[in-house]
């Protein structure tokens, strides 16, 4: 049997780990933001949970796939201000991650902009903590 990768090992654990603090995170953002919200249409604290999780996974995707692209096409607008821009596409992002979890009949929902853009940093506040307190050593 060939011996393991040092680090190799834990990634699936690290990715479950990951999926744990951005739904923690969004969790946080639908109790303190306006706007945010698991709808209704989850019922039970169990299907919220999941709820959270499946969106946090969504929400892991989207910024995986599309950020990327974004940071690298508006480079110049990550330059001019500062970095600044990039709160605008957090936010962009969290209100894609929204229309995606509608398409898929999920009940997490962000109305409008402005719940986005405080989501978003709520998310990235919360989600950096936990990263911090849980030893997150693969970034």
């Amino acid at each position: 049997m060939p011996a393991a990768r040092p680090g190799r090992d834990h990634r699936g654990v690290r990715i479950l780990i990951k999926i744990g603090i951005t739904a923690v995170a969004l969790w946080v953002a639908t109790l303190v933001v306006h706007g945010i919200d698991v709808g209704d249409a989850a019922g039970t604290t169990g299907r919220k949970v999941a709820t959270l999780v499946a969106v946090a996974i969504i929400f892991g995707l989207v910024n995986a796939l599309i950020k990327p692209v974004v940071k690298t096409i508006g480079c110049a607008f990550y330059v001019l201000t500062l970095g600044l821009i990039g709160l605008v596409v957090n936010g962009l992002l969290l209100l894609l991650t929204s229309v995606i979890a509608d398409r898929l009949d999920l009940p997490f929902e962000v109305d409008g902009f402005w719940a986005a853009f405080w989501g978003a940093i709520v998310v990235g506040v919360v989600g950096w903590v936990l990263h911090l307190l849980l030893g997150d050593d693969d970034d």
